[in-house]
């Protein structure tokens, strides 16, 4: 699925609204190109109830071990879609198109302002890692990655 659709644009800037809100400013401001996210160089999910776009994300190459890592982005459930698994649906098909596309590990960030995003992270295997990228020098912004096991099947099939 392109990231380019309308679906996906209209949960982003649903999400962009959340981060002001959480965060004051525009939400997040770091660069993306829409591209970023097409096969081979990434991979982005919609999840949908009932014909209606539910959550997304995405992963796109690249992060501090240079290729062999890929950084998450663009993770949102409406809250109307919220406390139905379906974060951790998109979470599990992210990390194994990551996994089959030759990614070692998955990195993201996410801020002190998203609790509920540390929450699944965490209990989804993933740890504390060096800053990075755009927002390394936000003392808010919490770094996190998880090292995927070739050969180890992660979530259930979506």
């Amino acid at each position: 699925m392109s990231y380019a659709i309308d679906d996906a644009q209209r949960l982003t800037a649903e999400v962009q609204e959340e981060y002001g809100r959480r965060y004051g400013g525009d939400g997040d401001i770091s660069p993306i190109d829409v591209h970023q996210f097409d096969p081979p160089g990434g991979h982005f999910v919609m999840a949908y109830v009932d014909d209606v776009p539910a959550a997304m994300g995405g992963w796109r190459r690249g992060g501090p071990a240079g290729e062999s890592d890929a950084e998450i982005k663009r993770m949102f459930v409406r809250p109307a879609f919220a406390r139905r698994g379906l974060a951790r649906a998109v979470l599990a098909k992210l990390e194994r198109t990551a996994g089959a596309a030759g990614i070692t590990r998955l990195v993201l960030e996410t801020g002190t302002a998203q609790p509920e995003a540390i929450a699944l992270y965490t209990s989804s295997g993933y740890g504390e890692i060096a800053k990075f990228g755009f927002y390394a020098d936000y003392d808010d912004s919490v770094h996190l990655g998880k090292v995927l096991t070739a050969g180890d099947p992660v979530g259930s099939p979506t």
